[in-house]
């Protein structure tokens, strides 16, 4: 069993009595261990199936049995047989899983890396041609057509433009309906949708003079490949007839319509999903597909999995408490049934500031490391990546080692390298007279590396920490095949880089809530937990605010025995505590009601009552500047400052340039223009509007 596997997979395989094999035959031995619900989702081998999943109800045992047995029985060969999920992570385990199954040949993708390899197969016949190039940084044709309209940007803004771009195709949305799809979706950043139609449309015309496509485009080129070449649908249609689509919630436009290409009619495709776990509607995502699909197939067989093997049932009650007001009904929501022992509660912190949130964060990983608990089972997750420094510090000051997820890739890192190269060099002479372990350590040992002592912290221990992850991999991989010799580990090692499927390094990770999906830890901490920083200070439609609310449920289901949330009252020491608690946890917290949050419909929004009333004559103050402003420039008032930036300054009361530009939503351009007169008005001035050339 590797690292990877959840623990909702290991405790499902004991958690009914009942679910033991129900024969002797290769299928039937393939259901052992299932509980009543993910035994029904794998019996129903044939489409159309929608299994709701909930977060830590075995879904991907689920999923990966359901395959296994239709392959045993014979319902399905191997090779007809496309999984099809979100990252090449979650594609490689699945591979992995199947491979330990008896379905090795089964093809598990993302759906770009399908598209991918079917269109470089077919180009001839798709484009008439060889297959162009992929565009590897298709940010820097964004840049380029915003200068062509002599448009100043800077990093931040690029990327809003490239991410709205992005969005507009997962959409299926062309340059000249922009406008129209932005207003009707809420859309904005600091450039009018007019402006972004003409940034779209110049990105799409620099890749066509370079030759080049993007992921969107392998998406779009293929699905009307085969709703338009009767030899290219035939061809692949035929290879592939068994669909399994994973993490459905998240399929947007683009997707499903290959999706729907790729079955041509047919209807013999699984989906799971949880619309809990809805978090990426900002790029397109539409859990409407996952809703509504028992309306388009009236004869689906619709599984719920709702016992979690995950989290204690103290965190379950959390997450079903915080859940339950995101609106939608029972047929929208799984409610969560813990299937753990109890746990202890989890815990509220208030601090004064962010510095003492992270001291404090820190001495408690420390405390749980003494007792026990690996440091890889320990996580401080937290909404934008920007929050995570001063965790970085404190975990540093306090000699822990840390994994910064997102940073540098496991694989890219230069130790790494090194090692592959000198493995790849002694698999030559590998006899096998030493078990693969002791042939790993025995290669890294040339790399200064000893199991026994490891380095006290930083850089040092970061690279030991690396070097250690692949003697661990190698020793789960002779668990998997006993007679595994360096060759076969290279080749899998080969295989995990080419899809990012790193192994797990001892530190604590520190990761985004958005990045943390998918992944679990025994221990998690869930910090900055304010307004305007979880709900996000941009997200004001209930839509958003509901996702908000989704992404926080997130995060606490990614623990499986200690949840720990706190949050700070000011950014820095000495400030004044201006700052308020989540209103998510209102009805959360001891001492709280539900009704604060305003929960019908799942808005979310606070009682007016809770703004202090300096807050509030200080926004009207900055929105007086800002209509002045917007006035002179001759722009709506929202490319100046939005709404949720301006709550923000007036929350935060910046008294220096540096601290303003601390605020979410000033970048360094509107730092640049407006950071005199934005502090003017914090002071109590009525400055002019600046005059911009």
């Amino acid at each position: 069993m590797t690292a990877a596997r959840s623990t909702a997979d290991q405790l499902a395989g004991h958690a009914d009595p009942t679910a033991g094999p129900v024969g002797g035959s290769a299928a039937e031995r393939v259901l052992a261990g299932l509980d009543p619900e993910q035994r029904a989702a794998a019996e129903a081998v044939r489409g159309p199936v929608c299994i709701l999943a909930g977060a830590g109800t075995g879904k991907t045992r689920a999923i990966t049995h359901r395959i296994a047995y239709a392959v045993a029985g014979g319902a399905v060969p191997a090779d007809a047989v496309l999984a099809v999920t979100f990252t090449a992570r979650a594609a490689s385990e699945l591979r992995t899983r199947l491979r330990g199954l008896g379905a090795g040949g089964v093809q598990a993708r993302t759906f770009h890396a399908a598209a991918l390899r079917q269109l470089s197969y077919f180009a001839p016949q798709i484009l008439g041609g060889p297959m162009p190039q992929v565009a590897d940084y298709p940010i820097r044709w964004v840049s380029q057509a915003a200068n062509r309209l002599r448009l100043r940007t800077d990093k931040a803004e690029l990327r809003d433009l490239a991410g709205e771009i992005d969005w507009a195709k997962s959409s299926l949305v062309a340059p000249t309906e922009y406008p129209a799809a932005a207003a009707r979706a809420s859309r904005g950043i600091s450039l009018t949708a007019e402006r972004v139609a003409e940034v779209y449309a110049g990105y799409e015309e620099a890749k066509r003079r370079n030759n080049e496509i993007d992921f969107s485009d392998l998406l779009l080129i293929m699905s009307v490949a085969l709703e338009e070449i009767p030899d290219v649908a035939r061809a692949i249609r035929t290879r592939y007839r068994y669909f399994v689509i994973d993490e459905y919630q998240d399929v947007s436009p683009i997707q499903q319509r290959l999706l729907d290409a790729w079955l041509g009619g047919r209807d013999d495709v699984c989906v799971v999903g949880d619309v809990n776990q809805t978090i990426y509607s900002f790029a397109g995502a539409r859990p409407s597909y996952l809703l509504d699909f028992a309306e388009r197939y009236p004869q689906a067989t619709v599984v719920r999995l709702e016992r979690d093997y995950r989290s204690t049932p103290q965190i379950v009650d959390l997450a079903n408490r915080l859940i339950s007001g995101a609106g939608g009904g029972p047929a929208a929501h799984l409610r969560l049934i813990g299937q753990r022992p109890d746990g202890p509660r989890p815990s509220f912190a208030e601090h004064d500031d962010e510095v003492a949130e992270a001291e404090s964060v820190a001495a408690a990983a420390k405390r749980l490391i003494a007792a026990g608990t690996p440091a890889s089972e320990i996580a401080v997750l937290f909404r934008i990546n920007a929050q995570s420094e001063v965790y970085e510090q404190a975990l540093t000051e306090a000699g822990i080692p840390y994994v910064l997820r997102g940073g540098e890739k496991f694989f890219d890192r230069a130790e790494v390298r090194h090692a592959m190269v000198l493995l790849r060099g002694a698999a030559r002479a590998d006899d096998g007279s030493v078990s693969l372990p002791e042939s790993v350590a025995e290669v890294l040992s040339s790399l200064a590396w000893n199991a026994e002592h490891p380095p006290p912290g930083g850089a040092a221990r970061e690279r030991w920490e690396s070097l250690a992850a692949l003697v661990n991999l190698a020793e789960q991989f002779a668990v998997e095949i006993p007679a595994a010799r360096l060759e076969e580990f290279n080749a899998d090692l080969e295989q995990r880089a080419a899809s990012q499927h790193a192994p797990t390094v001892q530190g604590v990770t520190l990761a985004s809530l958005h990045s943390a999906k998918g992944l679990e830890w025994d221990a998690v901490f869930l910090v900055g937990l304010t307004d305007q920083t979880l709900p996000i200070q941009h997200a004001s439609t209930p839509e958003q605010l509901a996702e908000e609310r989704r992404l926080f449920y997130v995060g606490i289901t990614r623990a499986r025995q200690r949840l720990m949330l706190s949050w700070a009252l000011a950014r820095h020491r000495g400030q004044v505590r201006r700052r308020r608690p989540s209103r998510f946890l209102d009805g959360l917290r001891p001492g709280t009601s539900e009704q604060a949050t305003g929960r019908a419909g799942g808005s979310g929004k606070r009682a007016k009552t809770a703004v202090p009333a300096e807050d509030v004559a200080t926004f009207g103050r900055l929105r007086a500047w800002r209509k002045k402003q917007a006035e002179a420039q001759s722009v709506p008032a929202y490319v100046v400052f939005s709404d949720a930036t301006l709550v923000a300054i007036a929350d935060r009361a910046p008294a220096t340039q540096a601290e303003l530009a601390q605020v979410p939503g000033v970048g360094p351009t509107k730092l640049q223009r407006y950071a005199e007169v934005v502090l003017a008005v914090l002071a109590g001035e009525d400055p002019d509007p600046v005059i911009l050339d």
